[in-house]
Parts: C-alpha cells; sequence; structure tokens
C-alpha cells in the first residue's frame, strides 16, 4: 500500500491554512508547480479530491477537511522523530541497559548512575543483576549495552574488555574468631566454617585457586549466591567467608575483616560489544565508572 509522503502532508496543510497555492509554495521555498505536483500525488494515493476553487482560493473538500486533523498528526510525530533521533544521537535521551554483579550495583553503581542521571535527566538506565557467566552471553546477543563485573580470564570474539581496577579480597570472621595482624593464610580460614560463593561465580574460581595454590582443601558448608547474603551469616557467627572489599563499604555487625596472606584480588572492569556506538550518554557513564575510587 503506497502512503502519503510528509512534504505532501506539510504541502497540504499550509494550503489548507492559507488558501493559496503560491502562498504555501513561497513558505516551503518551492515554486508553486511543484507544490501543485505534491497536492496531486497525495490525491492520487489517497483517492479522493482535496480542494476546489472557490473565488480564487483553494477551499478543502469534505475529504480535505477530513484529512487537516491526521495531517497535522502525522506531521507531529514525523517532527517527534527527528527531535528524538537527535537527542539519542547526541545522547541528551535513549537509554543504556546495564549489566551488573549484585555487589556493583549495592557499592558502584549508585554514584555512578546518580551522576548521570543528574546530568542527563531523561537519559534512561536499566540494570541487570547476574554473574559474569550471565552477563557476557547478554552483551555478546546485544541484550544488553554494557556489563560491569569480574573480568573473566576468557575472552569472547567481538567483545572488548576494559579494566577499571583490581580489587583486594577480604577474609571476613566473625569477631570471636581472633585476629590475624599478618592476614590470615588458607591453612588458618580452612580450620574455620567456610561459606563460599556459589560456584558458577568467577570469584569463586580465584578463591578455589588462593586455597589450591597453598595445597588447602575446603569444603563449604554454604555456598550462597550474594555476598549481601554471606555477610550477614558471617555477622551470626556461623562461619567465615572471602568477600571483595567493596562488600564491606557497609558494616556488619558481628563480623570483622582481614587481609590474606598471600593477598588475592580481582579485575574488576566492563565488557561492550566491538561495534558499540558510542554517544554522549555511553561517554558519560564510561568516564564516571572509570573516576570511581579504587577500593
Amino acid at each position: 500500500m503506497r502512503l502519503p509522503s510528509i512534504k505532501q502532508f506539510r504541502a497540504f496543510l499550509l494550503v489548507a491554512e492559507t488558501g493559496s497555492v503560491s502562498v504555501a509554495a513561497r513558505s516551503l521555498g518551492l515554486t508553486q508547480p511543484a507544490v501543485s505536483q505534491q497536492l496531486r500525488e497525495l490525491e492520487r494515493t489517497l483517492s479522493v479530491r482535496l480542494f476546489e476553487r472557490a473565488n480564487g482560493r483553494s477551499i478543502p473538500t469534505a475529504a480535505g477537511q477530513s484529512l487537516v486533523e491526521p495531517a497535522r498528526r502525522a506531521l507531529a510525530a514525523a517532527e517527534d522523530a527527528v527531535v528524538l533521533a537527535a537527542e539519542t544521537r547526541q545522547g541528551d535521551s535513549g537509554q543504556i541497559r546495564i549489566g551488573s554483579g549484585a555487589t556493583g550495583c549495592i557499592h558502584l553503581l549508585p554514584s555512578v548512575l546518580g551522576a548521570v542521571k543528574r546530568a542527563m535527566p531523561r537519559l534512561s538506565l536499566k540494570v541487570t543483576i547476574g554473574d559474569t557467566a550471565d552477563l557476557v552471553p547478554q552483551v555478546q546477543a546485544g541484550d544488553l549495552d554494557i556489563g560491569l563485573m569480574t573480568l573473566p580470564r576468557g575472552t569472547v570474539p567481538s567483545l572488548t574488555y576494559i579494566p577499571l581496577f583490581s580489587e583486594p579480597l577480604m577474609a571476613m570472621l566473625p569477631e570471636r574468631a581472633g585476629t590475624y595482624p599478618k592476614g590470615i593464610m588458607p591453612q588458618q580460614l580452612a580450620q574455620l566454617p567456610f561459606i563460599a560463593y556459589r560456584a558458577a561465580g568467577d570469584t569463586r574460581t580465584i578463591t578455589d585457586a588462593w586455597f589450591h595454590a597453598s595445597e588447602v582443601a575446603v569444603t563449604p558448608i554454604m555456598e550462597l549466591g550474594s555476598f549481601e547474603a554471606i555477610k550477614v551469616l558471617v555477622g551470626a557467627g556461623l562461619g567465615a567467608a572471602i568477600v571483595p572489599k567493596l562488600a564491606l563499604l557497609t558494616p556488619t555487625p558481628g563480623a570483622v575483616s582481614h587481609n590474606l596472606n598471600p593477598p588475592l584480588s580481582r579485575t574488576v572492569g566492563y565488557v561492550v560489544r566491538d561495534d558499540k556506538i558510542v554517544d554522549r550518554g555511553f561517554r558519560l557513564l564510561i568516564r564516571h565508572l572509570e573516576a570511581f575510587p579504587v577500593p
């Protein structure tokens, strides 16, 4: 089905409002024959006569009168689309879909997203929570624009991995578990009931390797997918754990933290598609992520 063009609607509305093809032509910066041609094409498309001549003026027919409001709405919608596209291109509006681990969402993203939103109130920011293994495929598929995560050791073609900072991992113990001024060693931590992050997480892979390097075997009494839940259980005296330093920004009653000996860390960064279009809003998000103070 052939549809009218925006140019035809604009010419039609000007003639309907002024009653003059020549006036409409001057307003559009066109010749009178060019405007007349647009009107004839519009009439052929709609299979109706839109104007009749009376007293030297172009007067809308009944069909023409019924077309005025739909044509105005179509023209307004087209103009809105142009403005929206320009704002999205400039980053003034649009949407950024962000994937993040739960710890990053709680302790890192609030200040970053708050700063972005204050600078660009019309920018929509949507956040999805998941582990690295959950987020990387979503970024690769284009379901997420960016993934903030513990960077994996392996990489996926078509994705770019950008490190932000190296985050220390810390031992978290019940208050009554004793003190370790030089940091707690794998052998010492293995003597306590151990609460681990779930096996599918990259942080779990890092902590397992830390124990393995010292030839220490640990059998967790619990495995959870939330460091915030782990912190509460440690505070209740149920066991010890290894948690990211970011997670310790909020204190946990009944729990204390210690350095690990040897030290252990994970690399926090973000992942984007190689072909990601970077607009103003996305650049602003990256700038605030890169400015986040290293824990």
